[in-house]
């Protein structure tokens, strides 16, 4: 599953990051850490964007971007 499948205040958790190095790097300094918990929090009028709430923080990336995050489901 990747993080551009959740739906409005589902949650999954982190894999794996499946980008080259700097992308990679720049996804880590915002908390995009493998086995971190992330929520999608808000979509874009135009869907092409996306919300997710991480680390008590609320970072927007596109969906290509989060196409290649892998996720697993995250139960409470």
């Amino acid at each position: 599953m990747n993080l551009c499948d959740l739906k409005i205040n589902e949650k999954g958790i982190i894999k794996e990051i499946n980008y080259n190095s700097n992308i990679k790097r720049r996804l880590y300094d915002l908390g995009f850490t493998k086995g971190t918990k992330i929520e999608l929090a808000l979509i874009s009028p135009s869907k092409h964007i996306k919300a997710y709430c991480i680390r008590d923080s609320l970072i927007a990336i596109r969906n290509k971007d989060a196409k290649k995050i892998e996720i697993s489901g995250f139960n409470e």
